[in-house]
């Protein structure tokens, strides 16, 4: 059984804005980038004793949030896996939530043109893990050592919604930046032990 935290990265300057950003490959800011400091000195305190896998979306902003992470813990350079990039929001991408709204009504993916669907998207997220999980077991045979994953809010929280049977996240609730969630993995089974989100009133995720 493999224990997999899976990490949102820091703020960018979209999300301070509440802009989607989905694909879009924008940067940490200054904000994001202590965000990840926080999380990081919280991952040594926590994992003390053992030597992590480390991987990332190869976007920048979760590859940057990775490398943070990685030299607290004295990791290499992440393994980087597309296959945990955030949603593509296709036409949405760059709006603000009031835009989107103003475009789209109430967020809804399915109106959206070239936005991907919360199935492909969960189908693909579950696939990815499985797959970091797999890779991970190979290279650190025979110990079965705990993976660090640095992703994006809208793939960890389909993540979540697959582990818990849709029951969680509660309406309501977001994945905050750099926020860390845990599961464990068991052959084909990934079951939520804890997740992080924070309280909100509803609005557009921006990832």
């Amino acid at each position: 059984m493999t224990t997999l935290l899976l990490v949102r990265h820091g703020e960018t300057d979209w999300n301070a804005a509440r802009r989607i950003q989905g694909s879009a490959d924008i940067p940490l800011n200054e904000v994001g980038r202590a965000q990840a400091r926080e999380t990081a000195a919280v991952l040594v305190e926590r994992l003390r004793g053992t030597t992590p896998a480390l991987v990332s979306s190869d976007l920048s902003r979760a590859r940057e949030t990775a490398q943070i992470i990685g030299a607290a813990l004295g990791l290499p350079e992440p393994a980087l896996y597309p296959q945990l990039r955030e949603r593509a929001y296709g036409v949405a991408e760059g709006m603000t939530d009031t835009e989107y709204r103003a475009a789209f009504g109430e967020f809804n993916r399915d109106n959206v043109p070239d936005a991907e669907t919360n199935a492909h998207l969960r189908a693909r997220a579950v696939s990815a893990v499985r797959r970091i999980v797999r890779d991970a077991r190979r290279s650190h045979a025979p110990a079965d050592v705990p993976v660090i994953a640095v992703a994006h809010g809208g793939l960890i929280a389909q993540l979540i919604r697959h582990a818990s049977g849709g029951q969680l996240p509660l309406p309501g609730e977001r994945i905050a930046n750099a926020s860390t969630h845990t599961f464990l993995v068991e052959r084909d089974r990934l079951a939520v032990v804890e997740y992080a989100a924070v309280q909100i009133e509803p609005t557009v995720p921006v990832g």
